[in-house]
């Protein structure tokens, strides 16, 4: 027998404080580096700041979304999930190895539905105006707003998070819920990271070739076209959708090692 009611809105809230924690408890690091001079050179766009005005209403926007979207569809998410066979109560917990690969798969899947359903938005002015627009206020993106949307789009793409996980306990594939706890965490990080505006040395994408990275979506933010994709680029070097992006970088590297030169030479 699966758990009651009380159990399944126990693990909505555990879920949803977990969210919570993770995501104020990532963003808040590069707020700090905000305020930290010897940080800036590593900030994306170096001359652009959100203001407190801008902060506060990105705030309000977020927790509205969190409380009145998020919170019910986590709700819906695991009486659902149960019934198509995810373990919620059984022990032991599965394996390191067994979450880690099913977390991969569940972000492959998101990715490829996040590139489609991002760059339909993007190319039917209708719908990036009542779907996506909202998202877009912020040129240079903060970390704080990653989940800054319109109730649509938070549904929308919430679906990417969702149907990994929803597909791989249909399919009959043994599935437990700290799994699920464990890839959101990794979704809302990666959100994050991607939003914060800052590419540092150790940022993933300048160690992993496919990872995107802040400086990959920080230019979607920048030009309003092209590199959809969350996590990885293949979908974007696929589908010829990251080409600027490509030269831009080019042209940021050698104007890089140019300056080396130089200084090498004085």
């Amino acid at each position: 027998m699966g758990p009651g009611p009380n159990q399944l809105v126990t693990l909505t809230v555990i879920s949803f404080v977990v969210h919570e924690a993770v995501y104020f408890g990532r963003m808040i690091p590069f707020m700090i580096a905000d305020h930290i001079p010897a940080l800036q050179k590593y900030k994306i766009q170096e001359d652009k700041h959100i203001t407190n005005e801008q902060w506060w209403k990105c705030l309000r926007g977020v927790l509205w979304g969190h409380y009145l979207i998020e919170l019910p569809m986590m709700l819906g998410f695991h009486p659902a999930a149960q019934m198509l066979g995810m373990k919620v109560a059984e022990t032991p917990l599965p394996s390191w190895p067994a979450i880690l690969a099913q977390t991969f798969l569940f972000m492959v899947i998101e990715d490829a539905y996040h590139y489609w359903a991002h760059r339909i938005i993007h190319e039917f002015p209708k719908a990036y105006k009542f779907i996506h627009k909202q998202h877009h206020e912020f040129a240079a993106p903060v970390g704080l707003a990653a989940e800054y949307a319109s109730p649509y789009e938070i549904v929308i793409l919430a679906i990417g998070t969702f149907l990994g996980p929803m597909l791989y306990a249909a399919a009959g594939f043994e599935f437990h819920v700290f799994t699920m706890l464990f890839w959101s965490i990794v979704r809302t990080v990666q959100a994050i990271d991607a939003h914060s505006g800052y590419d540092f040395p150790w940022s993933l994408h300048n160690w992993i070739p496919f990872w995107s990275g802040a400086d990959h979506h920080d230019f979607h933010h920048q030009n309003f076209i092209g590199n959809y994709a969350t996590s990885f680029r293949f979908w974007d070097w696929a589908m010829d959708t990251e080409g600027s992006y490509r030269l831009e970088a080019a042209l940021k590297k050698a104007d890089s090692k140019s300056a080396l030169n130089s200084k090498k030479k004085n």
